[in-house]
């Protein structure tokens, strides 16, 4: 049984092709084939167009139900528009050839962007499966540039449905933040015999391990960007993916996001905070968090058991870092070990004990005097300095004032009262021998000045309110994305529905059923913000008419709640 109408209608199977027309994914793909020798074949674009309306239609990007489709449910006019032929449906071995042309011309596209061709019908042994394997993690130029079309098509599928959204405002309130997230692809194959050293016919697919479970899924990993949306919103968005990238599992961890966020800044999409589980935290400085602060994205981060609390054994210019912030040396003991070996149940909900003692830190954390320049350097400064201290010291002893009036009513007054901050214990130093953070007005931190430890550093306090108010609810909508991609509809998590072979068709066939998610989102958006669906014409025209420019998130201090 099949969801597929007895007759598709022709404005369906046009709006399909023209985004592929648009998204210049067939375009990538004619310049492969170009020096390919042997006839031309069906086009690549009526392939595409049928698993577009298998995936639309069935939930299935599978070759069989694309070629039921093209055969049985399309118009004269739409196979004629097609390149099928009339006389090609009209008996059931001509309809049989029909089917070989399609698995053909498919089998066309994966060959001519695999870097390794291998015969995927039965299972190679270990050695010979290993050097195929192989080209896939060398440094050879072709093999690079092919695994660069591979991720090229994805991100034109995905940008076109970005482009779509823009236009019919569905990104209008986006303020930037975004959610990453990698999911398993799970295989159709069976991993490999050790016993008999036979490799798995997915040569590439490994052991996926989701957070919180021990069992693994045999397959790919596909790195998810999704459009997010912090506390406090200023409107409704639609939550669509931003962008894909299929990997083995483990493997370019930190790259792959900076390969999902570099294509958004190229279309001048605003960069808010970015939110990623622990998998991305642990990355190297080098391929992960430096290159997305250098993209304008402010990292909200989560971090393991014996993460927590202290970080680092050097302290960096005096200052010592803190779950992710820079903190003053003199912090007491108490408030700095507060999280320290904290469980992540403990994490997720803290006792009131510990929660007072994370929102006590704040005073000691140091104060953003200069955000960051076209180098990434910003300039900090001690709390106990300036003009609005937040800790009182006696290495920084506050000028001498004529007494004042304190109004006792007025919460702003009695919280910037020095009575009403935290006096920190200093030990007597020289100042020669004193941390430069104790008595430079500021000091200047440069992209990679932490070392290993700037894999750790977030843009907003660890377990605070306004760490809740970002990374848990970033996070939940990237759940909320995987529960549409892995539901009734489409499940890309399901192998059935991706039947093809290798890792080529598994990216290509898995952009094709996020592509039409995308669709699907913005389609609900429209019904429940106008009550119509998506117009016909965000097909056609692609144009982005200029965003609304989302105001800066507030980096100072709010001001005090009223008591």
């Amino acid at each position: 049984m099949s969801d597929a109408p007895a007759r598709i209608p022709d404005s369906k199977v046009f709006q399909l092709a023209a985004l592929l027309d648009r998204s210049g994914v067939l375009a990538l793909i004619d310049r492969e084939l170009a020096d390919r020798p042997g006839p031309a074949g069906l086009p690549a674009r009526t392939v595409l167009t049928g698993l577009l309306l298998a995936i639309h239609y069935t939930g299935k990007a599978t070759l069989a139900e694309a070629w039921r489709i093209l055969t049985f449910c399309l118009s004269d006019t739409a196979r004629h528009r097609m390149g099928i032929r009339a006389e090609e449906t009209l008996s059931p071995t001509r309809q049989l050839a029909l089917s070989r042309r399609i698995y053909r011309a498919f089998d066309r596209i994966t060959t001519v962007l695999d870097p390794a061709r291998a015969d995927r019908r039965r299972r190679l042994p270990l050695d010979e499966a290993a050097r195929l394997a192989a080209a896939w993690e060398d440094d050879d130029p072709e093999h690079i540039r092919k695994k660069a079309v591979q991720q090229q098509i994805c991100t034109a599928l995905v940008t076109t449905t970005i482009h779509i959204a823009r236009r019919c405002g569905a990104l209008r309130h986006w303020q930037g933040d975004v959610g990453i997230d990698a999911t398993a692809l799970a295989s159709w194959h069976k991993h490999a015999d050790e016993q008999h050293c036979l490799a798995s016919v997915d040569l590439t697919a490994g052991w996926h391990y989701s957070g919180g479970s021990g069992t693994g899924t045999f397959g790919l990993s596909g790195h998810l960007a999704l459009a997010a949306q912090a506390r406090p919103a200023r409107g409704r968005i639609a939550h669509i993916v931003l962008g894909l990238a299929v990997d083995h599992p483990g493997r370019r961890t930190g790259r792959n996001a900076v390969t999902l966020l570099t294509p958004l800044a190229e279309l001048g999409l605003p960069a808010g905070m970015l939110a990623v589980d622990r998998l991305y935290t642990d990355a190297r400085p080098e391929s992960f968090a430096l290159p997305v602060r250098a993209l304008g994205y402010r990292l909200v981060l989560d971090y393991k058991k014996d993460q927590r609390g202290p970080q680092g054994d050097h302290p960096f210019r005096g200052s010592v870092m803190i779950d992710g912030t820079l903190t003053c040396p003199l912090i007491p003991p108490a408030l700095a070990n507060a999280t320290r070996r904290l469980t992540d149940r403990a994490a997720r909900r803290p006792d009131e004990t510990t929660q007072t003692q994370i929102n006590n830190r704040k005073p000691y954390f140091l104060h953003l005097k200069q955000g960051p320049d076209h180098t990434g350097t910003i300039r900090l400064a001690c709390p106990a300095a300036g003009t609005s201290p937040t800790v009182n010291c006696p290495r920084r002893p506050s000028p001498r004032t004529p007494p004042q009036t304190v109004d006792l009513t007025d919460p702003r007054q009695r919280s910037t009262h020095p009575a009403a901050r935290p006096t920190v214990t200093a030990p007597d130093i020289l100042k020669g021998k004193m941390p430069d953070i104790c008595y430079q007005q500021s000091i200047s931190l440069h992209p990679g000045d932490l070392g290993t430890i700037e894999k750790f550093r977030q843009d907003l306090p660890y377990l605070t309110d306004t760490w809740r108010g970002a990374f848990p609810v970033i996070r939940a909508q990237n759940e909320g994305i995987n529960g549409i991609l892995k539901g009734h509809r489409i499940d890309i998590s399901e192998p059935k529905n991706r039947l093809a072979h290798g890792r080529v068709a598994q990216t290509l066939l898995t952009a094709l059923m996020v592509t039409i998610a995308n669709l699907m989102i913005l389609d609900v958006y429209c019904q429940t913000t106008r009550g119509e669906h998506l117009s016909a014409t965000a097909y056609t025209d692609i144009s982005t008419p200029e965003p609304d420019q989302p105001g800066p998130h507030p980096t100072g201090r709010p001001p005090p709640r009223p008591s």
